[in-house]
């Protein structure tokens, strides 16, 4: 029975993909997935990348539809960058808690308390928040972004475990938000030692939305993006992986012959895997669901997105 059902899961994703290659020629559209994305999403992307490399793709792409297969902020952020484009998300219910957890209000209050300070905001956030901000930046280039703002005090808003990351490599004062990851700051380092326990010889490559002191455990500590190229051309053939299990798939492509082993079953965005196929497809038969951003407010966070994509 068991087999069964997989054969007949294979075909009907046959029957998804060819729909999905029909539409994407009527449509010209083009399918950005995150790496955090189910393996059947990746498959059939474009263009797969973390959110600085997505950003990067939404503004550049010659496509009048970007299917964002990720969270809704990222749709958002396609949608001010491409604000012609007709954006579509696959489960406008793939939220981000991190993103949630700080809003204008608050942050406006913050700025008041701390006028000569600017804001660095991690691009998972919303549209709102990103309108209060003065460059947006991801993982990838928090820390170069940070080290290019004229100021000598920063406010840094959401994730508390990459600004603490982010203060390991400036001088500048850093004011902090209490926001976090759920997925990865359930990383603790008992997981970490029973994984190292088991694996050796094993090398621990990290994100650094994970607790500090996960973070201090590390052989390599890096985005998404940066863990899979350590990965890929490291000499190292077995590695330890702190972030999302999604990144597994890309993993697996670059380095066939090399063993991951995630360092925790937890670590799975429940929200990234909201999203499926079916509903890929979906999106683009109905057109639905599509982003809306207040022009008002997607004039300002313009502003801190390309900012952002500006620093080298």
């Amino acid at each position: 029975m068991e087999a069964l059902a997989l054969e007949r899961k294979a075909e009907q994703n046959r029957e998804l993909r060819e729909r999905l290659m029909q539409l994407k020629k009527e449509r010209n559209a083009i399918i950005l997935a995150h790496y955090y994305q189910r393996d059947e999403i990746q498959e059939v992307a474009d263009f797969r990348g973390d959110s600085f490399l997505l950003a990067q793709k939404a503004a550049s792409t010659d496509a009048d539809v970007i299917v964002f297969c990720g969270v809704h902020f990222m749709g958002e952020s396609a949608k001010i960058l491409a604000p012609h484009k007709t954006v579509l998300v696959p489960d406008e219910r793939a939220g981000c808690p991190m993103a949630d957890m700080v809003n204008p209000i608050g942050l406006r209050e913050l700025k008041a308390k701390h006028p000569n300070a600017k804001v660095v905001t991690y691009i998972n956030s919303s549209a709102d928040v990103k309108a209060e901000t003065d460059i947006c930046c991801t993982s990838a280039n928090a820390v170069k972004v940070v080290n290019s703002v004229d100021a000598e005090e920063i406010i840094w808003c959401p994730d508390k475990n990459l600004g603490h990351y982010v203060s390991q490599h400036t001088d500048k004062k850093m004011i902090i938000w209490e926001g976090y990851c759920n997925t990865h700051d359930m990383l603790t380092i008992k997981d970490v030692e029973e994984m190292r326990a088991k694996y050796p010889n094993a090398q621990f490559v990290v994100h650094p939305e994970c607790r500090p002191e996960v973070v201090e455990m590390a052989d390599f500590v890096g985005s998404t993006t940066g863990i899979l190229k350590y990965c890929r051309e490291s000499s190292h053939d077995e590695f330890i992986v702190g972030t999302e299990d999604g990144t597994g798939y890309q993993l697996r492509l670059d380095s066939p012959n090399k063993q991951f082993h995630f360092a925790s079953k937890f670590l799975v965005c429940p929200n990234m895997k909201v999203n499926n196929l079916k509903k890929v497809v979906k999106a683009l038969e109905t057109m639905q669901p599509e982003i809306y951003v207040p022009q008002d407010v997607a004039d300002k966070a313009r502003l801190s997105l390309e900012r952002m994509l500006l620093v080298k």
